[in-house]
């Protein structure tokens, strides 16, 4: 098979959005599309049993929400669609920041009602850290919501990217009459209640014409003068500034009502970038290049529950992923190979023979591989930008059952390697520390400890406020730092220090009273010696 022409075809993204803006229900309607669900589901309360495709954890259907990232693949008019449906809630934003880093490009969904919200605003500078593309959703149309060019003007202000409409709305709520393409000149009406894939659209060759008025009655003037001022008042698309993020195309639409949909999908394959190169500690790979490498950005313990299985989810960067081929494990300095690589749909998934650059390719994994970890043909590279944040929330993890004491490490330390939280250790009484954003994760921690591993546990809460990496210039200075402060200094999984500060005020008199050691807000940095450091670090000279 031609690499070039596999690269070609296929389209990797996320799509992300603030909680409850319709995301996973947006996901479901473009599977529809692309027939890989006859039907979409949608969880709208807690009455109604039937759940989203892409939210298969027992906890996601019993609360309604995401909290894990679903890899979904389709295809769509000749193109190789991989999707990667990101948990909305704040406590799980991690996986989300981690996910963005396997994907090409984005779709942010947006409230038509509530506008851009807080998680929005976060999501989005991940995605300028990264000049990763982004296509605006703008969904619920079928409700009364916010004016469609104030909202516009919101988008451009808290999200710091210019806008260009590519579909408007004619009214909104019960007003509702559908979406003009701005492009291709259609008109899309809109049908309360139905929920099938739309196949008719009216194609306006002039909005002059008087059949508007017979479609829309009064509203056809409203529609002429919004895309009067619309040509007025926004420049036409530029793909390349699309590329380069500095410009994001709008759609409107009631993903729920499948409505608008159609012309989002359409444009994005159109328009989304194909795999792009990837920066590593080396150099940066090129996608064409004929060597595989790939990184694993994910891993989640129990996706089957009947088969205790673990799954890392590897996004391949160059070359061709090939089922039973050795490759080099760069942490481990090894050969490891796989025999059963699957490809995705929520948790169904498939075996694949290849996979090519952009493809999202899950491997059992029996403990060798963890987030961050690099596969090559032989090259000792190791791709960069997977960092762990420093945890909020911290509680002490309590066995209540010492019969059951190694489901809970083996529990633990899975659902950690995860990422569903980190773990630090304290050598002092070996005490497990875990260490979270939000509430919800110990939430989601405490049920599959109890339901997927049978462990018996309490978590209680401790007083610190941050974690901090450490390192320095002089390894005296650090380890008298240690001794010094050993309450408050754990080991993460990687046996690398950590401080635990009680409070901001704290975290700062350290900074400033110990000029030779780094505090480091992520994971991600070089040792000392390397001469390199994170921008994300802190020390008073």
């Amino acid at each position: 098979m031609d690499i070039a022409h596999e690269i070609s075809r296929r389209r990797t993204f996320g799509i992300i959005s603030h909680p409850d803006a319709g995301k996973t229900t947006l996901t479901e309607k473009l599977l529809l599309f692309g027939g890989s669900i006859r039907s979409a589901g949608a969880v709208k309360s807690n009455k109604i049993r039937k759940t989203a495709a892409s939210d298969f954890m027992e906890i996601e259907k019993q609360r309604g929400i995401s909290v894990a990232t679903s890899v979904m693949s389709f295809e769509y008019r000749g193109q190789l669609i991989n999707i990667l449906d990101t948990p909305g809630h704040r406590d799980f934003a991690e996986d989300t920041y981690r996910t963005l880093t396997a994907v090409d490009s984005v779709i942010l969904v947006v409230d038509s009602v509530k506008g851009v919200e807080e998680q929005t605003e976060r999501l989005m500078e991940v995605c300028r850290m990264r000049n990763t593309p982004v296509i605006i959703f703008i969904n619920k149309l079928d409700r009364e919501g916010r004016p469609s060019f104030e909202l516009l003007d919101e988008i451009e202000e808290k999200l710091q990217i210019a806008v260009r409409p590519l579909t408007w709305p004619i009214g909104m709520g019960r007003g509702f009459r559908g979406v003009y393409n701005l492009r291709e000149q259609n008109l899309y009406l809109f049908q309360a209640g139905k929920t099938v894939v739309e196949n008719d659209r009216i194609l306006v060759e002039r909005l002059d014409d008087p059949m508007l008025e017979n479609l829309l009655g009064s509203a056809a003037d409203q529609l002429r003068e919004d895309v009067e001022l619309i040509d007025g008042v926004y420049e036409p698309l530029d793909e390349a500034e699309y590329r380069g993020a500095n410009v994001a195309p709008v759609f409107f639409g009631s993903a729920l009502n499948n409505f608008g949909v159609r012309e989002l999908l359409e444009t994005f394959v159109r328009l989304a970038p194909t795999p792009t190169p990837r920066d590593s500690d080396l150099r940066t790979v090129q996608p064409s290049e004929a060597k595989f490498s790939g990184f694993v950005f994910k891993i989640h313990a129990n996706l089957d529950p009947r088969h205790r299985d673990r799954i890392a989810f590897l996004r391949v960067c160059s070359g061709v992923f090939r089922k039973d081929v050795a490759f080099h494990h760069v942490r481990q300095g090894r050969s490891i190979r796989f025999s059963r690589p699957y490809s995705f749909m929520a948790e169904r998934k498939a075996v694949v023979d290849e996979a090519y650059p952009g493809d999202v390719v899950g491997l059992y994994d029996r403990g060798d591989l963890k987030i961050g970890d690099t596969l090559t043909e032989g090259e000792n590279l190791v791709f960069r930008g997977i960092p762990s944040f420093a945890p909020e929330i911290f509680k002490e993890l309590v066995s209540t059952d010492p019969m059951r004491s190694k489901q809970l490490d083996k529990g633990i330390q899975q659902l950690t390697e995860e990422g569903v939280a980190q773990l630090f250790i304290q050598d002092r009484g070996r005490r497990k520390i875990v260490g979270a954003v939000g509430e919800l994760q110990f939430e989601v921690i405490q049920y599959r400890l109890t339901n997927e591993y049978g462990a018996a546990c309490r978590l209680e809460p401790l007083p610190y406020a941050r974690a901090c990496w450490l390192t320095s210039d002089d390894p005296k200075v650090l380890a008298e730092f240690m001794r010094y402060r050993d309450r408050q200094v754990a080991y993460d999984r990687d046996r690398r220090p950590v401080y635990l500060a009680e409070s901001e005020w704290m975290l700062r008199s350290m900074i400033r009273d110990n000029a030779k050691v780094m505090f480091h807000f992520t994971s991600e940095f070089k040792t000392a010696s390397s001469g390199e450091t994170d921008e994300d670090s802190a020390s008073v000279a």
